[in-house]
């Protein structure tokens, strides 16, 4: 099961991008879930089903409880 993401999370997945990154930035929530590499750049859509099987672990949360106005 998918954990709540939100929006500029970090995370950890299984296996490593081809540029050596295993840490991504959540850039897009909804039925796809986008990502973006923190090495390269390299932007990724991943259904909701795959990023629960390849999540490793979430790295850095950015609550709305923690984030100032």
């Amino acid at each position: 099961m998918l954990p709540e993401l939100q929006l500029d999370d970090i995370i950890r997945l299984r296996k490593p991008h081809p540029c050596g990154s295993y840490e991504w930035r959540v850039v897009r929530l909804g039925a796809d879930i986008g990502l973006e590499c923190l090495v390269c750049g390299r932007r990724v859509l991943l259904s909701r089903r795959e990023l629960a099987h390849r999540l490793k672990k979430v790295v850095l949360s950015n609550d709305a409880s923690t984030r100032q106005s």
